[in-house]
């Protein structure tokens, strides 16, 4: 299969729904393969995570869409997320970050780890009550997808009571960042960022009115004190990613997680025991099974990797998922291995734009895996999981589990052999 038909492969639904083989037959051509006039396409982890570091290389801003993507102001979607830091470059994309770093330092997150562990008890408390009435459990539903959206939404100051609202609108916006959308998928994206871009319009004007000690409110009143340092369209859209970012790539995290540490009971009893050991798991998930897949890159100037011309003007398609399997990197890398030494995933990127709430999400998964594995011993899929048909964003649908009625199980607080 040469790389073109591999690529193609890569974009149908069977080929989203499980990459890997593509990509094995994507890297037999090289880590930097030529697809088309100007297209390259990366697997190879030493020139994904340079070429993410390399200047040389930027994201698709306001000066490039028009270039690329005439008409594309027309779309909600994706006005919305060219204002944010997401699609923005140095030194727009630095000013940015620096607005909303302070949110993430290690400080701040190491001081999360109570609050997240409440909430992860919380939620199995309800698993645990589901599972007594020998009900299934939708794992998506009922954990992966509330834990993270609570924490984001506590550090917004987004009300409670709205944080259901979120999954599908968030659901709907992430379209637009697939390599490739229908005419349909963009409908779907543009309702959903018109949605989320009304809510956020709402709640900019209630921290307004009423400041509190959040997130939200601190960026209003940087706007509000210099519109230069973040203007309106930019206050607004990156509310959104940040909301949007805060749990996406979390809730995949731990769906695709806890879907190997079923396959592989062995180490999950390992982690139970000792979740001292949750770090270097979570890297090695992260490397495994990706909640992000991959990223794009324009270059701007000429260069070269593995001996491949990437002449200006190309596009770079940098398959995350891909070079978390270099093997020249990660010997057998299809085994999932917490063992393995120096773990450092592509999964949040690398260089400016690496992820702003890695550190978070890291924590989440961390606080969570072990919770789970000791709270619901004997956890077992009751079902199929039915996987999303997204390539960027990788992740289930539904993920139904059962908790067998022996096992039903440590309450809250406790360890394994407490009497």
């Amino acid at each position: 299969m040469d790389a073109a038909e591999a690529l193609a492969l890569l974009m149908s639904p069977e080929g989203r729904v499980d990459p890997y083989p593509t990509y094995e037959r994507l890297r037999a051509h090289g880590p930097v393969t030529q697809v088309g006039s100007d297209l390259h396409v990366v697997t190879g982890y030493a020139e994904a995570d340079a070429m993410l570091r390399d200047p040389a290389f930027s994201v698709l801003d306001d000066v490039l869409r028009d270039r690329f993507l005439p008409g594309w102001r027309d779309s909600p979607a994706f006005a919305s997320i060219s204002r944010s830091m997401l699609r923005t470059n140095p030194p727009d994309h630095s000013r940015l970050r620096r607005l909303a770093a302070g949110a993430f330092t290690p400080r701040r997150i190491g001081a999360m780890r109570a609050v997240v562990t409440a909430q992860a008890d919380a939620l199995v408390d309800v698993i645990v009550e589901r599972a007594r009435a020998g009900e299934p459990v939708d794992f998506m539903s009922e954990f992966a997808y509330p834990l993270p959206v609570g924490v984001i939404c506590a550090l917004l100051g987004v009300p409670a009571a709205d944080r259901p609202l979120f999954r599908r609108w968030a659901g709907d916006l992430t379209g637009v960042l697939e390599p490739e959308i229908t005419a349909e998928e963009l409908a779907v994206a543009d309702r959903g960022a018109v949605e989320l871009s009304g809510y956020f319009g709402e709640l900019i004007a209630a921290r307004r009115r009423a400041p509190t000690d959040d997130l939200t409110t601190a960026l209003v009143q940087v706007h509000d004190a210099d519109g230069d340092r973040l203007s309106g369209e930019e206050l607004l859209a990156n509310l959104v990613v940040l909301l949007v970012a805060g749990f996406e790539t979390t809730t995949n995290l731990l769906g695709n997680g806890l879907v190997v540490l079923l396959e592989h009971p062995r180490e999950a009893d390992a982690l139970c025991d000792h979740p001292e050991f949750a770090p270097a798991y979570v890297d090695e998930l992260l490397r495994f099974d990706s909640p992000v897949q991959l990223t794009t890159r324009l270059t701007g100037t000429g260069t070269s990797y593995d001996g491949v011309d990437v002449p200006a003007g190309g596009w770079t398609l940098l398959l995350l998922g891909a070079a978390n399997r270099d093997p020249r990197r990660y010997p057998e890398p299809a085994r999932f291995d917490p063992w393995r030494p120096q773990i450092h995933p592509l999964s949040f990127g690398a260089g400016p734009h690496y992820c702003l709430g890695a550190g978070l999400a890291r924590l989440e998964a961390q606080v969570a895996f072990p919770l789970l594995l000791r709270r619901l011993r004997g956890l077992t899929l009751a079902g199929a999981p039915r996987r999303r048909t997204r390539l960027t964003l990788r992740g289930y649908d539904t993920l139904p589990v059962a908790v067998p009625a022996a096992d039903r199980s440590a309450p809250a607080g406790t360890s394994p052999g407490t009497p």
